[in-house]
């Protein structure tokens, strides 16, 4: 069970480890302490606030204080030492409170002083993480880019491989296909396969239509000659006798028969 549950931590932390960014890592860092800092600044606010309404207090129970000597005074004045007495109990009653109130208002500002100083030190290193942040990002991205040029000039990253090996099977079909048609070529040219279209014509046949074909020309050329020197057309078989001779296949020559002749009566 230790051993299974040691490997699948580590199935996990590598998992992890291959989903994890760290430039967002490093904003998720940044963006607690912004709120870290926010709650100080936050709590120096509340004891700034504080510590004003203690002075609001103490204002009002000086003026208060003030008011009450000033009523003694009075009443002394008049004869009325009863009234000056009263007067200067309700103003040492007052005077006990506006003692206590400094003893807070002195401890506030002091917990506000000690806070303005924290949040302070807070705001410089959120300052230097964020600039150390920014470093580590534009780091973290170049060499990635660095990486990732790298490996498409070498051939070796996951989209050049498959570009690879699709061109790869590009060629080995253009090379099947022309193999292909070589061997099909050959074969109807050796006879092997039966033309179905039968347009596939034989050696022998071919070369007989050339014959022919250069046979026409030179009957349309003689017949051409002779109506430019205004004989008559000539004769196919003579030209195909002609031809003849030329290639080397001479015919017997008959011989002239005497032609009868007839004297006139």
């Amino acid at each position: 069970m230790k051993r299974m549950g040691m490997i699948f931590r580590a199935k996990a932390n590598k998992a992890l480890d291959r989903a994890e960014d760290p430039r967002e890592t490093l904003d998720y860092s940044y963006q607690k302490q912004l709120e870290l800092l926010q709650k100080v600044r936050r709590g120096v606010a509340d004891v700034a606030t504080s510590r004003k309404r203690l002075e609001l207090q103490l204002n009002q129970l000086q003026s208060q204080s003030g008011k009450l000597e000033d009523q003694g005074r009075k009443a002394l004045a008049l004869g009325r030492e009863d009234l000056a007495r009263e007067a200067l109990s309700r103003r040492a009653a007052l005077q006990q409170q506006v003692t206590d109130l400094e003893t807070q208002h002195a401890t506030l500002q002091g917990e506000e002083e000690k806070l303005t100083l924290a949040a302070q030190r807070l705001q410089a290193k959120v300052d230097a993480f964020r600039t150390k942040k920014e470093t580590i990002k534009a780091t973290y991205t170049a060499a990635q880019a660095q990486t990732r040029i790298g490996e498409a000039f070498s051939g070796i990253s996951e989209e050049m491989g498959d570009v690879g090996m699709a061109i790869q099977r590009a060629e080995d079909k253009t090379a099947q296909l022309q193999a292909r048609a070589g061997a099909i070529d050959e074969l109807l040219a050796s006879g092997a396969l039966d033309d179905q279209s039968g347009m596939h014509k034989d050696d022998i046949q071919a070369e007989l239509d050339r014959l022919s074909g250069g046979t026409d020309v030179e009957l349309e050329l003689q017949r051409m000659k002779a109506e430019l020197s205004g004989g008559g057309t000539p004769d196919r078989q003579a030209i195909e006798g002609g031809q003849e001779q030329g290639q080397g296949q001479a015919r017997p020559q008959q011989q002239p028969q005497d032609t009868p002749r007839f004297d006139k009566q």
